[in-house]
């Protein structure tokens, strides 16, 4: 795989308005095929997998990690015109980093938990360090192996949905964690000095920060401060992985805000 190879999935060929799908951390682009059902009809929809996941090319130690560019180069190599860009936590940072420094490129943007502090004070190491020792373990973990546990810790999942995110696991780079983390901790409260700039539609949805959702009633309300005309919609039963567990309330948050535009 040559270096900067971003690999995709997409439902059409132009026909349609461009949609694309920006994954989370350790996920990939297929990890969107449920949502993805639910817009093919009317959207040309792109799941791209980010380098280190899927079956993109890996980020070495010795690069810095600019996933916004990989974005934006992919969104310039098919000709997409002013696309909807869709981002789940590591991928709304992606997503949001494209709108401040390209702020004409996309039609609106809808961002699921983006991972927003209100200073680096916030940050809880001892959730990382959780995370980077639980991404290095899934190499030694089989797929049946990592169903069982998505099965354990998540009984509303379909079995499809199980499948997929066990198999993004098997496809994600685990050297990846301790870069991501280096990045994360110099971008985290980076979108308190641009949230005001941006001007076309903005979706914000959040979870339970009680439940392990990110953005916090205090990060909504400084959104809100900053720029009123972001909207923000608190799905309250959920934490970080809101179209996981509460499908159908994230698809008609964003359907409906899709119908409005």
């Amino acid at each position: 795989m040559n270096n900067g190879y971003l690999h995709y999935y997409r439902t059409g060929q132009g026909e349609k308005e461009p949609i694309l799908l920006v994954h989370g951390f350790s996920d990939n682009g297929l990890c969107w095929t449920p949502v993805t059902r639910e817009l093919e009809k009317k959207y040309d929809v792109i799941m791209p997998d980010m380098k280190s996941h899927g079956l993109s090319a890996r980020i070495s130690e010795e690069e810095p990690i600019d996933m916004a560019s990989d974005l934006i180069r992919l969104i310039q190599s098919l000709g997409l015109s002013h696309p909807i860009i869709v981002g789940h936590s590591m991928g709304a940072m992606i997503a949001f980093q494209v709108a401040v420094r390209y702020p004409h490129l996309a039609k609106a943007m809808v961002l699921e938990d983006p991972p927003w502090l209100l200073s680096q004070q916030g940050e809880d190491n001892k959730s990382e360090e959780t995370m980077m020792e639980w991404a290095r373990k899934l190499p030694s973990q089989s797929i049946k192996e990592l169903e069982t546990i998505n099965r354990k810790d998540h009984p509303t999942w379909t079995d499809e949905m199980i499948q997929l995110m066990s198999e993004s696991k098997k496809q994600f780079d685990p050297t990846f964690v301790d870069m991501l983390l280096r990045n994360l901790k110099k971008n985290r409260s980076e979108w308190l000095s641009t949230i005001g700039t941006i001007c076309f539609p903005l979706l914000i949805i959040t979870g339970n920060p009680e439940l392990g959702g990110i953005v916090t009633g205090e990060v909504a309300a400084r959104i809100d401060t900053l720029n009123p005309k972001v909207q923000i919609k608190n799905i309250p039963d959920v934490g970080h992985l809101i179209r996981f567990d509460k499908f159908n309330e994230f698809m008609s948050t964003l359907l409906a805000f899709l119908e409005n535009l």
